[in-house]
């Protein structure tokens, strides 16, 4: 198996393994219909499809890219909070919102984050060679769904640019912090 695929899987595992412990109550009944409580990475994917456009779907689990200029939220500026699109996690505040220019929406800090301190958030970085150079992957720590990237180039005091696909993301107007 690649190496590569295997934070994907895991992220997965551990996304059903909290599945299962809502459902059964202690984690060590069998899911509802008398079933063993597995599911196969298939029937995984299979359900995100269920729940997410092809373009979601693609972005958020496939790590694909919404193409520049077309997102629904690049233009935004309403007042509010950015949710993950699979698990509804708080992740951006339309306050940290900026124009980059870059094509998609950019914010310079994640929801939650005290300082430089983003353990008390949803998002997680991981290394991304994939494209042939060294970037930062930003992924929901509740569902383990692709978000963007994040640079070192933006604006102070944090001085990032969380480059985030608009097809990952859903908007609840309402109070930014």
């Amino acid at each position: 198996m690649a190496a590569h695929l295997l934070p994907r899987m895991l992220g997965n595992v551990l996304l059903l393994l909290r599945s299962l412990l809502r459902s059964s109550g202690d984690g060590l009944a069998p899911a509802a219909g008398g079933g063993t409580g597995t599911l196969s990475e298939a029937t995984v994917a299979t359900d995100w499809k269920k729940n997410l456009t092809p373009g979601q779907f693609y972005v958020t689990r496939e790590k694909g890219t919404e193409p520049l200029f077309s997102g629904i939220y690049l233009n935004n500026t309403e007042l509010g909070i950015y949710y993950c699109v699979c698990c509804n996690a708080p992740l951006f505040s339309s306050e940290k919102k900026y124009n980059s220019g870059t094509g998609w929406p950019s914010f310079s800090e994640v929801y939650g984050t005290r300082g430089r301190d983003e353990s008390n958030t949803n998002i997680m970085r991981r290394p991304d060679n994939s494209s042939g150079s060294i970037r930062t992957e930003v992924i929901c720590k509740r569902c383990d769904a692709h978000l963007g990237h994040v640079f070192d180039d933006g604006p102070t005091p944090s001085g990032q640019r969380f480059c985030i696909n608009s097809v990952s993301l859903n908007f609840k107007q309402g109070s930014g912090q």
